[in-house]
């Protein structure tokens, strides 16, 4: 009976002592984890709003840069990091919803691992065609690639990129058979369309932006749900007749598994107002992304449709990383 009594005690103990630990959160700095290398639009959003995060919460917010495996690295490192609060990843579509399909197999499961925190930010991509190709809008474009079966070869930065993954969908909504061709970076794969030597690609507004003002590029349609302000003539792809046609990259906070109610609360009640914040807006939109604010539950829905959505096109155009 003695013995029993002490081990309830001492559960009752540490219970009280991780609820007074919660309530006093943060009590040390937080570390965001970046799954990729530093200097890219993850990390600058990352410090963008560990900054903001800071100030609010009172404790320094240090960005961990831990690239490698399109991801998988940094997403594995938080989700067997202690579910304290004090070690969240800035997670994206592909940590999340791209790569449990893409790899063969992944160390972390997106939805069991860990608790959404919030959407930070989304951005969508382009599609664009060297100005040869007559077409200039997606329906023309559509005529044309038929009309050339396997004749079209569209650019990516890698196989699963998010550039790879829009053209295999794009194959398949519009029934056409573009032949993809993978690059080391997206950089790579603009100026071969640039140079004719592909003539599709799809990227992101800033990395294209100048080559569609330029001439260079053809911009035939926004793959987002709306227009991007900064290519307000170029319709969504939706437009055109494709509705399911979505391809939205995004951003978001993650914590480890377990993490306490109070933490996350106050990590997304600090996100919601830093993202309300004139600078954060603007600063964000330099980097081609717009600022998007999510519940916990709305992000978890988010995970799960694009898992299911994305997981469907790589099934079906049966791609696999290296």
């Amino acid at each position: 009976m003695k013995s029993r009594r002490s081990f309830c005690l001492a559960v009752l103990s540490l219970a009280l002592a991780i609820n007074a630990s919660a309530q006093n959160y943060p009590a040390k700095p937080i570390h965001f984890v970046v799954p990729y290398p530093a200097g890219g639009p993850l990390d600058t959003v990352a410090r963008l709003l560990g900054g903001k995060l800071a100030e609010s919460m009172k404790q320094p917010v240090v960005v961990d840069n831990k690239p490698g495996a399109g991801g998988n690295i940094g997403a594995d490192f938080v989700a067997k990091a202690p579910a304290d609060g004090y070690t969240i990843l800035m997670g994206a579509v592909a940590t999340h919803a791209i790569n449990p399909t893409l790899y063969a197999s992944i160390p972390y499961d997106p939805v069991r691992d860990f608790i959404p925190v919030t959407q930070v930010a989304s951005t969508p991509n382009v599609l664009v065609v060297n100005p040869s190709i007559p077409a200039s809008n997606v329906r023309e474009f559509i005529a044309y690639a038929k009309a050339n079966p396997g004749k079209l070869n569209f650019g990516s930065g890698s196989t699963g990129s998010a550039g790879h993954l829009a053209g295999e969908l794009f194959n398949t909504m519009a029934g056409v058979q573009m032949v993809h061709v993978p690059y080391k970076g997206a950089g790579p794969a603009m100026q071969d369309v640039i140079a004719g030597n592909v003539q599709v690609t799809v990227a992101t507004p800033p990395s294209l932006l100048g080559f569609v003002q330029s001439g260079r590029m053809r911009a035939l349609a926004v793959t987002a749900r709306e227009r991007h302000p900064q290519l307000p003539d170029v319709p969504t792809v939706a437009e055109a007749g494709y509705p399911d046609f979505l391809l939205e990259a995004w951003v978001a906070l993650f914590a480890p598994a377990g993490t306490p109610p109070d933490a996350i609360a106050k990590l997304t009640a600090a996100a919601r107002d830093a993202l309300r914040s004139p600078e954060a807006v603007e600063k964000i939109r330099s980097t081609g992304m717009t600022t998007r604010f999510l519940s916990p539950a709305e992000l978890d829905a988010v995970v799960k449709s694009d898992l299911a959505y994305w997981g469907k096109v790589i099934r079906d155009a049966k791609i696999r990383a290296d």
